[in-house]
């Protein structure tokens, strides 16, 4: 069931839901309709200025807690990946019945683009006309060290239940600091993760890594150059393995200012344009050329980098 605050899933369970609409103009519906994941410890406002632009162009904008974040029910706690899949279908049946004939694509963040690409190459995929991955969690296990992936499963079956706040840690996720302190005084934001979310968020990007060759829809993959919070050598293996172009179209786009946080950096009106570009029009070139040999570019700076 879809309300005006929430979408009910088949189990009952309401997950918070947003919308930016576009103009009232009776006759005219929306050109298109982005349902948009947010990504881990976060919610459904990350899209807020991205949805107000994109709705003065005649694109509506749906957003989702999903479960354990933001207003959603047992903050915190991880929901896992079959779940949360389940719900994104769900999501889309329910926002196409609403918006009938119109185009709908699916804009992932970080984790909430891991969701989509999961839910993607499953068996029983998500009617959508198109992908958006901006930023994906694609850091599996078999990409990180082993000191990492050991602590991370010592401590998962130790103390599941212990939170870590990862300050110390030296990332920094936009250059659109405003924005960022902003997030730090929102108590909706999970500011200390159990580490059983970390082990579900870890086994999810895994998941999203290995399915990239069956991603064969059309699909807009988007990086920053200055990303922190995903390492630039798993994403350039994740974006050698999608299908080639023509055929399932994926556009592999790289943004020499791009943090972790395209769509709230402090350049995101040049990432909402691409996308309302390629929207339009999957076959021309973006308007910022971020498209422009990005798969040489990248793999050129991870070779620089060792």
């Amino acid at each position: 069931m879809l309300t005006a605050e929430h979408l009910i899933m088949d189990d009952g369970m309401a997950l918070p839901l947003r919308h930016w609409a576009t103009p009232d103009n009776p006759g005219h519906p929306p050109e298109a309709v982005i349902l948009a994941l947010h990504g881990f410890n976060d919610y459904g406002t990350a899209f807020t200025a991205s949805a107000e632009w994109w709705a003065e162009r005649r694109i509506a904008t749906y957003a989702y807690d999903q479960r354990g974040f933001g207003e959603a029910p047992h903050s915190g706690l991880w929901a896992g990946a079959e779940r949360m899949t389940d719900d994104l279908k769900t999501a889309v049946r329910l926002i196409r019945a609403r918006h009938p004939g119109v185009p709908l694509y699916l804009l992932g963040e970080s984790m909430g683009a891991a969701v989509v690409i999961v839910a993607a190459t499953s068996e029983n995929p998500p009617e959508a006309d198109g992908f958006i991955l901006s930023a994906p969690a694609v850091w599996a296990r078999e990409t990180m060290p082993f000191y990492q992936r050991a602590a991370l499963w010592l401590a998962a079956r130790i103390i599941p239940w212990a939170t870590f706040t990862g300050r110390g840690l030296g990332i920094q996720a936009s250059d659109n600091i405003e924005m960022l302190r902003a997030l730090g005084r929102d108590p909706l934001v999970i500011k200390e993760t159990r580490v059983s979310a970390m082990e579900g968020l870890t086994d999810l990007m895994s998941a999203a890594y290995e399915s990239a060759s069956r991603l064969d829809r059309p699909a807009l993959v988007l990086y920053g150059e200055k990303d922190e919070v995903i390492p630039a050598k798993p994403v350039l293996r994740f974006w050698q393995d999608l299908p080639d172009e023509p055929a399932g179209q994926p556009r592999r786009a790289l943004y020499a200012d791009g943090w972790h946080m395209l769509l709230r950096d402090l350049e995101a009106e040049v990432v909402r344009h691409d996308i309302a570009a390629w929207i339009d029009a999957r076959e021309r070139p973006l308007p910022s050329g971020a498209d422009q040999d990005a798969l040489a570019k990248l793999a050129q700076r991870v070779a620089g980098a060792g």
